[in-house]
């Protein structure tokens, strides 16, 4: 479609691409006929939120009527103090989906492309979509993301890179000399994004979050959100660091007061509460063997991970399906995610929940597999 034809239409038109792009779906949170369903379906933090930060949240209830800090400026310094930062090298978004956003906005132009993993976060295509950037996928052997699957996919018009580590849906991670060679094989004018959403639950040794890489690389953008660990999700909080060149451009397009008082200082009191994050990290590295280990005595395959959820793979054989077993469990008031949309129509994808709810998941699936 031309500017003319735009122009010339009897009511306004978005621009190109933008009514392909495919619309964000997040995890399933109702069921018809059960008034409150488990919801294991969104990755969220089954213990909640610290009640610090929920205290936080309710002393900012009197300033509702005022805009905040722009700069967030008190959570710059406490993400600053928390990760040996320097401030001016963070930037805040209303969640890290919107830094990615931001990201795109100024990075790419019609005729660019980004590469992500071909079960990659759909938020990175939208964006890129939104910019009319090409999205190139690459391959993932046994659902990893590959390096040098990824340097097949990069050409002169590419202009960023994501990585989510660990990966989302698949819960698979890269060890720090990973990244450190994936990093290596990019052109120094691509960007290669860092998404940590779920950073804080792989403790392997092996890991790194990629902080140290953006502190001396000016093209690493590593991104972390309060959503998970910190069971902060419904306020919208997260963060980026990179180079200040980077930071900078964003800085000028950000959306001013994105992030909200109750957000800011709710992500400060959670970001001191060390005990909340280590009672979250626990349960999950409890219970996500234990899962794995029970439904792969159900005959089902389950992706190693690093995150707090894991990928079950089930047989495309009529009554055996993914897609039923989800129907199976919602229909008994457990909410789980399919995720066909990432290009994995035979699995589902489960929170680590509370011991309960581990254990009723794999009772449920027991009978849905002897059916």
């Amino acid at each position: 479609m031309t500017a003319s034809d735009r122009s010339a239409s009897p009511r306004p038109l978005p621009k190109p691409g933008i009514l392909d792009i495919a619309a964000y779906v997040g995890g399933k949170s109702k069921v018809e006929g059960i008034a409150h369903p488990v919801k294991l379906s969104s990755n969220e933090n089954v213990l909640g939120c610290s009640e610090q930060a929920k205290a936080a949240y309710r002393d900012a209830a009197d300033r509702l009527h005022v805009y905040p800090d722009g700069k967030a400026s008190g959570l710059r310094a406490a993400v600053s103090q928390r990760y040996g930062l320097e401030p001016e090298r963070l930037t805040f978004g209303d969640g890290s989906d919107e830094i990615f956003a931001l990201l795109c906005q100024a990075y790419l132009e019609p005729g660019d492309n980004i590469v992500q993993g071909e079960h990659g976060f759909a938020a990175y295509a939208i964006g890129a979509r939104a910019c009319q950037a090409e999205v190139r996928f690459a391959a993932e052997p046994n659902r990893r993301i590959d390096v040098a699957e990824v340097a097949k996919q990069v050409d002169a018009r590419t202009r960023i890179v994501f990585v989510a580590n660990p990966a989302n849906p698949t819960g698979t991670w890269l060890t720090g000399e990973e990244i450190r060679d994936l990093h290596a094989t990019l052109p120094p004018s691509v960007i290669l994004v860092l998404d940590g959403a779920y950073a804080e639950f792989c403790t392997d040794p092996r890991f790194e979050d990629g902080l140290a890489l953006a502190r001396h690389a000016q093209n690493v953008v590593v991104t972390r959100t309060f959503s998970k660990i910190h069971g902060l999700a419904s306020l919208r909080v997260g963060w980026g660091y990179a180079d200040a060149d980077i930071i900078e451009p964003i800085e000028r397009i950000r959306p001013p007061f994105n992030t909200s008082i109750p957000a800011q200082e709710a992500a400060v009191a959670a970001l001191a509460d060390r005990a909340f994050e280590a009672a979250s990290v626990a349960l999950v590295e409890q219970w996500r063997p234990w899962l794995a280990q029970q439904l792969g005595g159900l005959g089902l395959a389950v992706t190693p991970s690093a995150a707090n959820f894991v990928l079950v793979d089930f047989p495309a054989t009529p009554g055996r399906t993914a897609l039923e077993a989800e129907a199976f469990l919602a229909s008994k008031g457990y909410l789980v995610r399919a995720v066909a949309n990432y290009g994995l129509p035979n699995s589902l994808r489960i929170t680590i929940g509370r011991e309960e709810h581990n254990r009723a998941v794999v009772d449920l699936l027991a009978e849905f597999m002897n059916r």
